[in-house]
């Protein structure tokens, strides 16, 4: 009997590992070594909130490969540093090829350093962590399939960053975020990073 479609499969190294894990050299190690991992800290967790919205429509991989250059052009997604830019800096980010210039993602970011600028230290890896779920009540996926686009935590971690005032923060790109920063464990069951995430 063949295995389901989207089940773990093995990498040249022999391991298994989620079938998204093994598309490119980028993607074994970002699946390996951080997905899934817990992420701590307000400006880490800007960081990602807000590669998750420019990758909305997007392919992960494309932001992915991107990264750096955005760590660059956002000052290290610094809460208070991005919170200060000026307009000056909004049209150097419209007119950077090496990020996404779609101007609503990036007001988006600019907006929402503002809005957490304003948030007492680690005021916002606080209520992030808040919706983790009981990992003890969610079964290890076996097959892709198994993987929801959005559960009641990201609808409800979404409505309340939105109630707080920041932007591109849906359901999805919510759930997306919790996947990246550990609040779930989307591994596959058989797949060798799911015990260490």
């Amino acid at each position: 009997m063949s295995e389901p479609t989207g089940a773990a499969v093995a990498g040249p190294d022999g391991k298994l590992r989620c079938p998204w894990g093994l598309l490119t050299p980028d993607y074994v190690a970002y699946h390996d070594e951080e997905w899934g991992r817990p992420v701590h800290g307000d400006d880490a967790l800007f960081e990602r909130v807000s590669l998750e919205a420019f990758q909305s429509g997007l392919s992960w991989i494309t932001i992915l490969r991107r990264r750096e250059t955005f760590r660059s052009a956002f000052a290290g997604f610094k809460i208070a540093e991005v919170a200060s830019f000026t307009d000056a800096d909004r049209e150097r980010l419209l007119a950077d090829p090496g990020i996404i210039r779609n101007r609503a993602k990036v007001d988006a970011t600019l907006a929402n350093a503002r809005v957490l600028a304003d948030w007492a230290p680690g005021e916002l890896d606080e209520l992030i962590w808040s919706f983790a779920p009981d990992a003890a009540g969610r079964p290890a996926p076996k097959v892709l399939s198994d993987v929801p686009a959005i559960t009641d935590e990201s609808k409800a971690l979404s409505k309340d960053l939105k109630k707080r005032g920041l932007r591109f923060v849906g359901p999805t790109t919510a759930y997306a975020l919790m996947q990246a920063c550990g609040l779930v464990n989307d591994h596959l069951a058989d797949c060798t990073a799911r015990t260490r995430a």
